[in-house]
């Protein structure tokens, strides 16, 4: 099933997807184990940075090939892409999805360039994700609490035809230095206004309950990416502290089983 079929088949129901991004054969296999012991599907994202780092057909084919050994219902989806050019790339290399992030540019520029992502991705009948309003990226300040509108929603999916879009109502991107408020009235006004698939980013550190609030008002696609590196890395660092092991095939298991439950406990919200 197409994702943006998926998106559909859940439209009216309170459920959303768990969309997860991996960095290694090692983050996938935690994310893929917990999705195939949970029967939940799972989106796969990949960022600039990760491609950059696995390469975009080894990244891609490692992707698809999870899934399929698995037996996991998911997707390859392009997490933050910043220019047409990569979005491209992207749909040419075999992704389900992409997103073109014009969130920093002006509006009109946004739906201009997610205008044109749309008509490329529709030739190979993908799923587009676009992103509205200001969401923190790691390094930007999240004081800002100018929050998408129903109204600006509405207008940027009907002119832009996009099927999932990326809502500012309060998150924010990496660890947030205090518990983030979901702007949960917008979110319920942004979804009486439109159709499409509502997504939140900076899913990383959002207390269960607020998340569990948002995908019963229309959140249809939780990102969490900060926290599954996070776990990782910590609970290496914790085991190499005094450690002499040098196989790694010893090393990297409890790590990877640390994101695992990680992952287990964000499927269990959606």
């Amino acid at each position: 099933m197409r994702l943006k079929d998926k998106y559909i088949s859940i439209r009216n129901k309170p459920e959303a997807i768990l969309a997860t991004n991996f960095y290694n054969f090692e983050t996938l296999r935690a994310e893929m184990e917990a999705a195939s012991q949970l029967k939940k599907p799972l989106i796969l994202q990949l960022t600039q940075s990760s491609i950059d780092y696995m390469g975009l057909e080894n990244a891609v084919s490692m992707g698809k090939s999870a899934l399929k050994y698995y037996g996991v219902e998911g997707w390859i989806h392009l997490d933050h892409g910043g220019s047409v050019e990569l979005v491209k790339k992207c749909i040419e290399a075999g992704f389900d999805s992409v997103m073109f992030d014009g969130s920093e540019l002006p509006l009109e520029q946004n739906i201009e360039l997610t205008r044109e992502v749309v008509k490329m991705a529709a030739k190979s009948d993908i799923c587009v994700e676009a992103e509205l309003g200001f969401i923190a990226k790691l390094g930007q300040s999240s004081e800002n609490t100018e929050h998408t509108t129903a109204e600006e929603a509405k207008t940027f999916a009907e002119e832009t035809k996009v099927d999932a879009l990326a809502i500012a109502i309060g998150t924010a991107h990496g660890f947030y230095k205090k518990e983030p408020k979901l702007n949960l009235t917008r979110l319920a006004e942004i979804k009486a206004a439109t159709d499409i698939a509502l997504v939140l980013h900076g899913g990383s550190g959002v207390p269960h309950e607020a998340v569990k609030k948002a995908v019963q008002l229309g959140i249809k696609k939780l990102n969490v990416a900060t926290e599954i590196k996070n776990a990782f890395m910590m609970t290496l660092k914790n085991l190499l502290s005094n450690n002499e092991e040098i196989d790694l095939r010893k090393v990297f298991p409890p790590a990877i089983q640390v994101v695992k439950e990680l992952v287990e406990g964000k499927l269990m919200l959606v």
